[in-house]
């Protein structure tokens, strides 16, 4: 489709082998696939990840024992990847730390600055450069590897690193000089190779637009009458499609939705509490304080739990919350938190909720216009959520491999 980036298909093919290879982890535990797998709707199920050190996969993964049992959990709710190789994506992450810009004449605003690397194909490809260099996702402890070793000392003298541990692998060596220009023997590859066939399997994995929505848009069948009244509501009365807009049903922008506080948060060195500012922990304004991009909707079905730190665990709750956040926030239970126990973590997992006066200044920060919804209503609207849910959405064209180049396991 003209609406996406165009992507070269063998450079898919080598990102779906380094997506679910381990070979780019710090201490070759951990895939890009761990916690955005095809099994799970290009997520991970859980509120808060288990990120390097972990065991097992989805709501089933368990946080390792010994030396290598996980210091704390993953501060955000895995995003899935759905459509994000669309042309009008121009901002990532929860907080927007990654947005295209020529700031540092590499293509890019983001947490490396300067030091990112230049001939990145896409925002795609920058974004895939990050939970590589991420101690608690995948790189590991200083002590533990080279790769997180050398990002203690600056955050890109860690991908050299792994870019020699890829093209020293036969395998994507020959792959890497049949697919890429740039390359004409194993030695030329970089991480901004490696970044690029990532993002072209993300780019093209995941796309879907072939949902009962698309179809009705399109002039096909009607939705089923359910789905229909929730339409209307949604572009209506609810006022869901004021953020919620555009082919993604995203604005990108960033709002304050009310969402209940727990884990560790994204504590920042002069701000060593656990809570998790959003946006502003990108820019340190005031005025970004708790405040989250907005989230695309296609196949959000299949993604829960939901929320920048998956707080809900159904869609009705999070339409719920929606509707009516103080309302809801005062109903919200931590069971209804899909975190497995972690007996040393346990009791840091609501801490902050102890602390009155961050729970007074995030309740003072609030975008959300309560609407009266009953029931039946929510009903209707989540409907027709359920009904962005593509066709082939989990018919992907590329899948899991069965195995990787470098002979590491597979998740």
């Amino acid at each position: 489709m003209d609406d996406f980036l165009p992507f070269d298909p063998a450079q898919a093919r080598i990102g779906q082998l380094l997506f679910y290879d381990k070979i780019l982890s710090g201490n070759r535990n951990i895939s890009c696939g761990t916690c955005h797998h095809h099994s799970l709707g290009g997520s991970d199920g859980l509120s808060l990840g288990i990120g390097e050190g972990g065991i097992g996969l989805g709501p089933q993964r368990r946080s390792g024992d010994g030396a290598d049992r996980i210091g704390k959990r993953i501060p955000r709710n895995a995003p899935a990847l759905w459509n994000l190789g669309h042309r009008s994506v121009h901002t990532l992450f929860h907080d927007g730390r990654l947005q295209i810009s020529d700031i540092y004449a590499n293509g890019f605003l983001s947490p490396a600055e300067e030091y990112l690397p230049r001939g990145l194909n896409s925002i795609l490809a920058a974004q895939a450069l990050f939970p590589l260099t991420s101690q608690f996702e995948m790189a590991g402890n200083p002590s533990e590897n080279e790769v997180a070793g050398a990002i203690h000392d600056r955050i890109d003298t860690a991908w050299p690193i792994l870019a020699q541990r890829v093209r020293a692998l036969p395998e994507y060596g020959a792959l890497f000089v049949d697919s890429f220009d740039t390359v004409q023997r194993p030695a030329d590859v970089s991480i901004v190779e490696i970044a690029n066939a990532l993002a072209a399997f993300i780019g093209t994995e995941w796309q879907s637009f072939d949902s009962p929505y698309d179809r009705w848009l399109q002039g096909g069948p009607p939705l089923e009458p359910a789905a229909e009244a929730g339409r209307v509501l949604f572009f209506g009365k609810a006022g869901c499609s004021a953020c919620h807009s555009g082919a993604l049903f995203s604005d990108q922008d960033f709002h304050a939705m009310g969402l209940p506080a727990f884990g560790p948060g994204r504590t920042r060195g002069y701000d060593p509490m656990p809570r998790d500012v959003g946006r502003m922990g990108a820019t340190d304004a005031l005025e970004d304080a708790y405040r989250f991009r907005t989230p695309g909707l296609r196949n959000v079905a299949l993604t829960a739990p939901y929320g920048h730190n998956g707080a809900y665990p159904t869609l009705r709750d999070m339409i719920r919350h929606m509707a009516n956040p103080v309302g809801s926030l005062a109903r919200w239970q931590p069971q209804m938190a899909h975190l497995p126990d972690i007996p040393w973590l346990r009791m840091a997992d609501f801490v902050i909720q102890s602390d009155r006066f961050e729970m007074a200044r995030q309740a003072n920060v609030l975008d959300a216009r309560p609407v009266r919804l009953s029931e039946g209503e929510i009903t209707q609207i989540e409907a027709f959520l359920i009904a962005l849910t593509g066709e082939t959405a989990l018919k992907r064209p590329l899948g899991r491999p069965d195995t990787v180049p470098s002979g590491l396991p597979v998740d």
